[in-house]
């Protein structure tokens, strides 16, 4: 038990000193509206981290140990119903599980939708999900990362932001003279939001994204089932059937839509769980990570 505890603990103290916090724009942050940083911290009883009316957009880099390292890499996109970033239970106990595997990781702390800071909030996040990829493909070399295998996972609303990357990627939002690819190699959905539909939407995060009186053509641009093609990158979707807050639907709809365009997906469904259940669904034994893991190694992104 000893040996468990201390081989856990150097883990843990590995995977932190490789974490490194830089800003997502050295420069002007696009779209957005000069004003005061009004970003707020709150801890939760669980000791989850969560960052709410964000400005400013972060990369928190957690490289893989360089024993341990395969050159692959994953931006990771915390939830909190583009309200909240829940840092530490969708941000940071990610990243340490992927660099377990030799993964490097990169916590997203992108903008909340606010028209105080934003030209067109609805583009705001995505801005962020694809500078990140973009970031990450640009300094590849330096961080020691294959650029055919920089990957997504998104949670929640960060599973809407995830898969919008994944979906969107031809319809760049950020400048990219250098013509960067902007698609991720791979996408890791967790109970997401996927469809702004009546009979699916999480209300909050539709109504933070697009506003109280979203177009009909912006309800479709942002239903992310609808926006599928044969383009979209290999996904693996997890969700709780019993998951109150977004209903399992939004995952069915989208796995329905990745077979009809024959992209390689699969879909794993927990009888329970609820919403929001992070990186252990304490109702089974199993482990979603697990099953990413042996996913990745059957699309060729980790041995």
């Amino acid at each position: 038990m000893i040996r468990t505890f201390l081989a856990s603990l150097l883990i843990c103290m590995a995977v932190q000193t490789q974490a490194q916090l830089i800003p997502l724009y050295p420069g002007n942050i696009p779209n957005s509206i000069a004003g005061a940083d009004e970003e707020t911290k709150t801890n939760d009883p669980n000791g989850n981290i969560r960052y709410g009316k964000v400005s400013i957009p972060t990369l928190e880099i957690f490289l893989a140990p360089k024993d341990k390292a395969n050159g692959a890499a994953v931006v990771i996109c915390p939830g909190g119903g583009y309200s909240i970033v829940s840092y530490v239970n969708e941000g940071i106990n990610i990243a340490k599980e992927f660099n377990k595997m030799g993964i490097s990781a990169f916590i997203l702390k992108y903008r909340i939708p606010s028209d105080k800071i934003m030209a067109d909030k609805s583009i705001g996040p995505l801005q962020d999900a694809q500078t990140a990829i973009k970031t990450v493909r640009q300094r590849a070399k330096e961080w020691n990362i294959d650029t055919a295998r920089v990957g997504i996972i998104g949670f929640s609303a960060g599973g809407h932001l995830a898969s919008t990357a994944g979906t969107h990627f031809n319809k760049p939002v950020i400048e990219n003279k250098e013509g960067i690819s902007l698609r991720p190699s791979f996408m890791i959905l967790g109970y997401p939001v996927i469809s702004f539909s009546d009979s699916l939407m999480h209300k909050g995060s539709k109504t933070n994204l697009l506003g109280a009186e979203p177009s009909a053509s912006q309800i479709e641009l942002y239903s992310n089932e609808l926006q599928v093609t044969k383009q979209t990158p290999p996904t693996l979707l997890f969700h709780a059937g019993d998951d109150k807050t977004v209903k399992v639907g939004n995952s069915l709809k989208f796995y329905e839509a990745l077979q009809q365009h024959g992209v390689p997906a699969e879909l794993h469904i927990y009888a329970k769980g609820g919403h929001g259940f992070g990186i252990n669904n304490k109702t089974t034994e199993d482990k979603w990570m697990d099953r990413v893991e042996n996913w990745l190694k059957t699309i060729d992104v980790i041995k």
